[in-house]
């Protein structure tokens, strides 16, 4: 890397917001130069995140139908565990998207550094390399991509061997017998999850009074019906943890105290902002109270010509919006007229079996900001799909406008949840109208019907199901 030389764009962080804005900014014509620890993009989406949760959460999946196939005649015998072969699987996966990115940033010309990086002057940075030393480039325009880490409790120390945070549970350097899981939101509820369908006996220690705190409760209540955990300690706190020779001594505390032990504890309480160590105070910015980093529309932060995407900007943290507000930067750093961040919508999903995905307007928040709305739900023990793949437990939901039936929200509780809620989020930033949603035909026997009949209950009743 030719140093002190004018760099066009440096972006600091190479996961899904990072490496987007790179990409798409070397299709627009800017030369980009890639900064980030890790020896290829991807972040900790790729690395230690979405992607190897999700290839443990699928093999999870995998094992609970093989059993529940027993119910239909299909008798399968008790899967055996390979925890290594699974822990090599699920790194091949990481290794052969991030390899591939590797090659989607060399093939795009893209300069990639493999080190850290920090601010000296409004048009400088230092960067640190994982090789070599320190030296400092120019620069003409930045993106801030340094998304964010897991949070940490005030009163638990994370020793990575019997307390682990969400990359050590990833690691599966082992199979626990007995595991007290700390937060009971998608993090808490998909590793559980990935445990407890490995022979692990998961617990779960939550302080507000359910399961993804703010999610609609009919939501949750469907994974309620089916949680694979032992024991679910609501509105308790966990006042101390103590690592000893039988294994880890938890004091859990709601109405009176109680000690129980396990053999290691997750703690999953959140994440936090990866604002520190960057220099941000030779610009001249400060995260809010909240940890983020303030920016306008076009993700600008309080200087033009520095920009700020992805969990630093403010909630939802999720790798697509921070996709997106990426190619957003991209497309207003290369010029192009109009480009604003601007959604309606951003879908949000929990890969638990059953999944749950939701986007727009929740009731919660209709409740919350006393707005009026007409909620339709189609049960899924009336799809001819859900019935014969064994899913009837599940629901299709949408809220909709009583006065112009445009769509305002919606949810869905069940097998594929994640990949029905983009066509609810298509049809909200469309302006869709209830009937534009009944009239359109979709294919039979598949779970995207629901989604017709539930707009079909808005004016009276579905084909399949009578209010």
């Amino acid at each position: 890397m030719a140093k002190n030389d004018k760099k066009e764009l440096v972006i600091i962080g190479a996961g899904p917001g990072g490496y987007a804005a790179a990409f798409h900014a070397a299709d627009l014509g800017i030369k980009v130069t890639l900064i980030d620890p890790e020896v290829n993009p991807g972040g900790v989406c790729l690395y230690r995140g979405c992607i190897p949760s999700k290839a443990l959460l699928h093999l999870a999946k995998t094992k609970e139908e093989a059993m529940k196939a027993s119910e239909w005649g299909l008798q399968f015998e008790e899967p055996k565990i390979d925890r290594k072969k699974i822990a090599g699987w699920k790194e091949s996966v990481v290794k052969k998207l991030t390899e591939g990115l590797g090659q989607l940033s060399k093939s795009r010309k893209i300069e990639y550094v493999q080190g850290k990086a920090k601010f000296t002057g409004e048009n400088e940075l230092e960067i640190n390399p994982e090789k070599g030393k320190k030296f400092k480039v120019s620069f003409e325009k930045a993106i801030i991509a340094t998304g964010s880490s897991a949070m940490e409790l005030p009163n638990v120390e994370i020793d990575h061997k019997k307390i682990w945070d969400a990359t050590d549970a990833l690691e599966l350097k082992e199979i626990p017998k007995k595991m007290l899981v700390i937060g009971g939101g998608y993090i808490g509820l998909e590793l559980g999850s990935v445990y407890a369908s490995l022979g692990t006996k998961v617990s779960i220690a939550e302080m507000t009074p359910g399961f993804l705190p703010g999610t609609d409760r009919d939501l949750t209540e469907v994974f309620e019906k089916k949680e694979p955990f032992k024991n679910v300690y609501f509105e308790t706190k966990v006042e101390k943890v103590k690592i000893t020779k039988q294994g880890v001594k938890v004091t859990l505390k709601r109405k009176k105290e109680q000690n129980k032990k396990f053999d290691c504890v997750l703690v999953a309480v959140g994440r936090k902002t990866n604002t520190q160590n960057l220099g941000l105070d030779k610009l001249g910015i400060s995260p809010n109270e909240n940890g983020f980093i303030e920016v306008d529309a076009k993700r600008r932060t309080d200087h033009e010509h520095i920009f700020a995407i992805g969990d630093i900007t403010g909630e939802p943290m999720l790798a697509h919006k921070a996709t997106h507000e990426g190619r957003i930067a991209a497309e207003v750093i290369a010029g192009k007229k109009g480009a604003a961040y601007d959604p309606k919508v951003i879908p949000a999903v929990v890969f638990t079996n059953p999944e749950l995905a939701w986007c727009g307007l929740t009731e919660n928040e209709a409740q919350e900001k006393d707005r009026k709305v007409k909620v339709v739900k189609f049960p899924w023990v009336a799809s001819g799909r859900a019935a014969a793949i064994g899913e009837n437990k599940g629901f299709t939901k949408l809220l909709i406008d009583p006065e112009s039936e445009v769509i305002l929200g919606g949810a869905v509780a069940g097998k594929n949840a994640g990949s029905l809620i983009p066509e609810i989020a298509l049809a909200i930033e469309m302006g869709s109208t209830a009937n534009d949603l009944a009239l359109t035909i979709h294919p039979h026997p598949t779970l995207s019907e629901t989604i017709m009949e539930s707009a079909e209950l808005f004016y009276g009743g579905a084909t399949h199901y009578a209010l």
